[in-house]
């Protein structure tokens, strides 16, 4: 029972379902704040919550708590989060390697369930049939664990698009691929079943595409011609996914995930109509429905399930690691444009996830009505998959990019919005302490001269709708909007945290004429750069008088205090650089420098200072 204690103002169900719910979203919010505060893979904890919510402690039994309510909860929530992950591909992600999501998700796919299924069956003896059920269902990834692990390696060049788009794209696939294979096992017939599978791949894949089509169609038209009013538009289109969800799933079963993840990629590639208000809202969705299916499924596990964990088991987590995924990618990707790292890399990043773990739970239960002795196998063998693959790879995925080049070091780069005299001079700074930068501007003259100065500098607009499309985004994490104008540098601030995390959308302060606390101006503004005195105008007046920003190393010798004393009040602090980073100084944040750590600020000149290192500096 969850939460167990008593209800005074409702039956027992009823007490046990609120507490449950509630309990299930705190837990799934609570342990997500959690896994970003420590950056750790938030699957870990999910899963780490669930298993002691559920089988260690008791406080949640799903099977009590929803009935026969637990299958379609987890099937609509699938359908979300796919429809989610669908919304986040863009086609010019995958126009040079498009050949090798395909090969991924068609070859590679077979290749996956081939190698599983023999493994099972050899490994974990299981018979022939569940074997090929199990080997279906591992071959399947997910936005949910595949998205937090680019944002913690942050891939360079095509492979961060590659196991986007595969993570995504391969889960309809392999949930077709499962439904068909426990087909088959239901008719017992191979003739019969082969004829059936055949049948039902042309039959989903027709539906799916149809209706995942006429749905992203349907929402593009109603925004388009304004039928749908602002505050119905998140309304309108869970209604939309969840209609193309089950629409499909009646006229075709299981040709729903494809219908949904289709309809994603359509709306998120369409030219037609604004999706900001629907972004957010499938993104709040998001972070709601995954910690809760990993939580509610995990819970489901019973403390006997552990006895699976064993020689054998560990045999076969291994051998999907080191060899089916490294023969998978060497094999669908021969011929391809991705190089000898890139493909190495791509083996080495295959974590399975929440469809996965939904597939296997509604098909347990599935086999075990119909009296099929080793289905209650099929679960703690794929949580087994599941756990080992997430630890593995949050662990080896970011040492084994830096080794073969093909992910970003330190923490990030910056992008400067502006590429000005100031702007030209904090990147050079930041360069000297090996921060890399890259400065955007709409004037051509500051791009040229960025240019001539040695710094990574393109003409583009901050504001643009396109601007992913013209910078790499993937690459910065950290925003600075250094332009003379107010409203620019507001505008700017805002659309850009859009990209970032927005406490890393830092703007300079406003001019003199200030605006008061809470208007617009303040309420949408980004944070604010080295306190609310140093507006544009007066650091750029510093700096036609003389001042230059200098970069230096606080050591033991020569500390904090060393440096106060020697500039007194002729200096103003900028950032601060450790640990591969730069933190700037705002009014909320004032840093003390220790040693070994790196100083930018705007000085004066003075020969006096010339033994202060100005040398680029590794942090």
């Amino acid at each position: 029972m969850a939460f167990k204690g008593g209800e005074p103002f409702a039956a027992p169900v009823a007490g046990t379902l609120v507490y449950g719910v509630a309990g299930i979203i705190i837990l799934g919010i609570a342990s997500h704040w959690l896994a970003w505060r420590v950056r750790v893979a938030p699957i870990l904890l999910f899963l780490a919550v669930g298993f002691i919510a559920g089988p260690m402690t008791g406080f949640l039994d799903p099977d009590t708590m929803l009935g026969d309510l637990l299958s379609p909860i987890v099937s609509l929530g699938v359908a979300v989060i796919l429809f989610e992950g669908g919304m986040s591909l863009r086609a010019r992600e995958v126009r040079k390697t498009g050949a090798v999501v395909g090969h991924l998700v068609t070859v590679g796919v077979l290749i996956t369930w081939i190698l599983s299924a023999i493994a099972a069956h050899l490994l974990l003896d299981l018979s022939v049939s569940l074997a090929l059920l199990l080997g279906s269902i591992v071959v399947v990834s997910g936005p949910t664990v595949v998205g937090p692990l680019l944002r913690h390696v942050r891939p360079r060049g095509a492979v961060g698009p590659v196991l986007k788009w595969e993570g995504i794209v391969i889960d309809p696939v392999g949930a077709l691929l499962a439904i068909l294979v426990f087909d088959a096992i239901i008719l017992g017939d191979p003739g019969a079943a082969a004829l059936s599978t055949l049948l039902s791949v042309l039959s989903a894949v027709f539906v799916g595409s149809v209706l995942g089509v006429v749905g992203a169609a349907l929402l593009v038209l109603g925004l388009h011609r304004f039928w749908i009013p602002d505050f119905l538009q998140s309304a309108v289109t869970l209604m939309l996914v969840l209609l193309a969800f089950v629409g499909a799933n009646a006229v075709q079963s299981e040709s729903g995930l494809l219908a949904v993840t289709l309809m994603g990629i359509v709306l998120a590639n369409q030219r037609f109509v604004d999706l900001e208000r629907i972004i957010e809202f499938k993104e709040t969705l998001r972070v709601l429905i995954i910690p809760a299916l990993f939580i509610l499924l995990t819970a489901r596990l019973e403390l006997g399930d552990l006895a699976v964990v064993g020689g054998a088991s560990l045999a076969f987590l291994g051998f999907l690691i080191l060899v089916v995924r490294p023969v998978t990618v060497a094999l669908a990707t021969r011929g391809t444009d991705l190089s000898l790292r890139e493909r190495i890399f791509v083996a080495g990043l295959m974590p399975r996830g929440i469809v996965a773990a939904a597939i296997a739970s509604v098909f347990a239960i599935r086999l075990a009505d119909r009296g099929l002795t080793e289905a209650d196998l099929l679960v703690p063998y794929t949580f087994l998959v599941i756990f080992g693959t997430g630890i593995v790879y949050s662990l080896a995925s970011r040492p084994l990019g830096h080794l073969l080049g093909v992910a970003q070091k330190g923490a990030g780069d910056v992008l400067i919005v502006g590429a000005n005299l100031f702007a030209r001079q904090v990147a050079k700074a930041l360069g000297r302490a090996g921060i890399g930068v890259l400065l955007i501007d709409t004037n051509r003259s500051n791009v040229t001269q960025a240019n001539v100065e040695d710094l990574n500098a393109r003409r583009c607009n901050a504001l643009s709708d396109r601007i992913e499309e013209e910078i790499e985004l993937e690459r910065i994490t950290q925003v600075l909007v250094l332009t003379p104008n107010d409203e620019t540098n507001m505008l700017a601030a805002l659309h850009l945290g859009d990209y970032v995390d927005r406490a890393e959308a830092y703007q300079l302060p406003m001019t003199e004429r200030k605006e008061p606390v809470g208007t617009p101006a303040r309420r949408l503004a980004g944070r604010m750069l080295f306190g609310s005195r140093w507006s544009y105008a007066r650091l750029h007046d510093h700096l036609r008088s003389g001042w230059v920003v200098k970069t230096t190393k606080i050591t033991e010798e020569f500390d904090w205090e060393d440096y106060k004393r020697l500039y007194g009040d002729d200096f103003v602090p900028l950032f601060l650089v450790y640990e591969g980073r730069a933190w700037p100084f705002t009014s909320a944040h004032w840093p003390t420098p220790e040693p070994e750590t790196i100083i930018i600020s705007l000085a004066r000149e003075d020969e006096s200072v010339e033994a202060v290192p100005q040398e680029r500096i590794s942090s």
